[in-house]
């Protein structure tokens, strides 16, 4: 299995069509399919052998979508890399991964060239555009590069992607996925999603040759499929998971991709309406921006189909103003890097979707469970950690055995998220088990304190974390930015929440801020918060 093969089965298919529009133009499958044939031998020809990590360090673009596919068609590995990333971070994950190749643009060279410093493994910087010297650039180079590459054979538990994780406690850590990961996990999503939930049924007339009457003749035929008029807003950052499998769907689906180089709420609605899109994929900040956006009444959203989240949890109150605002409903899911990013949601079979819930396992293959402390099932109910068992498991942590060690143990990916199921099969998250806030004996997950800090109608964004406290060992305090500045205090909001929660998972206290720290991907740093104490 090689996973360039969705590129070739997708133009096998479905023949070629405008497949991917970015910056005021359309590429085509065969089109795409051909520059990634040549950056393909331009790797070849500055050495780049099967196995080996090429670093791709780009903004969302056409050109880190080639750069994916010529990686995987020659059999190497890609290593997405943060573009924002600084350079003792860069160094390390050149160095980590024993990169020897580098893909990036000139907008990022004077981050690389302090950051390759001190790993000389580092031969081959190649930019996309303009190349200063030290570098090379890949329109020259492919401009004598041939479109025609066969693709490497590679086994199903070759390494297809290195995913560097946030690096949430201490070094980022590289999550192994093989090919055969991602695979299985655009496909059983194809499967359960999109045709069992999805599917549509055409039925109509063909003409098709008869050799027995030696002609063609007209008959009538039924067809099942999926719908092709799907069309994908792309704004997740394509260094993450998430971003990936997006991308790789519209591969199989034969749908169409519309790529914004960085997320901006009102870019994303403007296309939307332009490009009528059915399909969104994103995170709670880019639906809270979008809803309180000045701007959201000027434009038509009305071609949606589908709002799904992931990352982070939504808040309740958002879906409620969603769909009370579009008429469509936000579908949340979960995953992690961990299991190739994306491992279970709500679908159409629902309606409503069960909100609070991160919904099914996508994958018929996967198996998910909730554990207690010693490894054992617990029945529907019961709080416990989430663990996954199936082919869209990592392999493990690159150069890190022991971690790898603690996190895969008898064949379950032991995730550190908290969370129990009904009797329905639906997941239900509470809270990482190193964000869980402990109160005097109670347990309390911020999320549900969380929600309720949502309900309040100046309140823009809020995050709760667990505080130092003499007297309970923890307290909660809530960090909250508001629609409009000084609207409310921070006794009136702890006042508001008292008709929803017991004393002691109220607020003890509540800090203002203008923004709160994000990832790139979006997921709030409640690290950082814990640091202002």
């Amino acid at each position: 299995m090689n996973l360039a093969r969705l590129l070739e089965d997708n133009i096998r298919r479905f023949g070629e069509y405008d497949f991917v529009w970015f910056e005021e133009r359309w590429h085509t499958n065969t089109q795409l399919s051909q520059e990634v044939n040549k950056l393909g031998n331009v790797l070849i020809e500055v050495g780049v052998k099967r196995g080996e990590r090429v670093g791709v360090q780009l903004p969302n673009s056409i050109d880190l979508i080639k750069a994916f596919f010529a990686i995987f068609k020659i059999g190497a590995v890609v290593v997405p890399v943060n573009p924002s990333l600084r350079a003792p971070d860069l160094a390390y994950i050149y160095q980590d991964t024993g990169m020897t190749t580098l893909i990036s643009c000139s907008e990022y060279i004077d981050r690389i060239k302090p950051a390759i410093s001190d790993v000389p493994q580092v031969k081959n910087i190649l930019l996309v555009d303009e190349a200063p010297e030290g570098t090379l650039s890949i329109p020259t180079l492919s401009e004598k590069a041939s479109e025609y590459l066969a693709i490497a054979d590679t086994d199903n538990d070759d390494l297809a992607v290195l995913l560097y994780t946030a690096g949430t406690t201490g070094r980022p850590k590289g999550v192994m996925l093989t090919h055969y990961n991602f695979y299985t996990l655009v496909s059983g999503y194809y499967e359960q999603v999109l045709l069992d939930t999805r599917g549509i049924c055409i039925t109509g007339k063909v003409r098709q040759w008869d050799p027995r009457q030696g002609k063609l003749i007209e008959k009538d035929v039924e067809v099942f499929g999926v719908n092709r008029k799907r069309v994908s807003l792309i704004t997740l950052p394509l260094f993450h998971g998430y971003g990936i499998f997006a991308v790789n769907l519209e591969f199989l689906t034969g749908g169409k991709l519309i790529v914004l180089r960085r997320w901006d709420a009102e870019k994303a609605m403007e296309a939307i309406e332009r490009f009528k899109v059915t399909d969104f994929r994103g995170i709670p900040t880019m639906y809270i921006q979008m809803l309180n956006h000045p701007n959201a009444d000027k434009y038509d959203l009305s071609s949606l189909e589908t709002c799904i989240c992931g990352a982070a949890p939504m808040p309740l109150e958002i879906a409620r103003q969603w769909k009370e605002k579009y008429g469509i409903d936000i579908w949340e899911g979960y995953g992690l890097s961990e299991a190739t990013a994306v491992n279970c949601g709500n679908v159409a079979e629902r309606r409503p979707p069960k909100y609070g819930s991160v919904g099914k396992c996508y994958q018929k293959c996967n198996t998910i469970k909730i554990f207690d402390d010693s490894g054992q099932e617990l029945p529907p109910g019961q709080t416990g950690e989430v663990v996954i068992r199936g082919p869209t498991v990592m392999k493990g942590y690159w150069n890190k055995p022991a971690e790898t060690a603690e996190t895969l143990r008898n064949g379950w990916l032991y995730t550190g998220d908290i969370g129990y199921m009904d009797e329905d099969g639906y997941l239900y998250l509470t809270e990482r088990k190193k964000d869980l806030i402990i109160r005097g004996g109670e347990n309390i997950y911020p999320k549900e304190v969380e929600d309720v800090l949502y309900k309040h109608p100046q309140v823009l964004e809020a995050a709760v974390v667990g505080v130092p406290d003499q007297v309970y060992g923890e307290e909660v305090k809530a960090f909250v930015v508001l629609k409009t500045p000084n609207s409310v205090t921070a006794q009136e909001l702890i006042d508001f929440c008292k008709q929803y929660l017991p004393t002691y998972k109220r607020p003890k206290s509540i800090e203002f801020l203008g923004s709160l720290p994000k990832s790139d991907v979006g997921k709030i740093l409640r690290r950082e918060l814990r640091k202002l104490g």
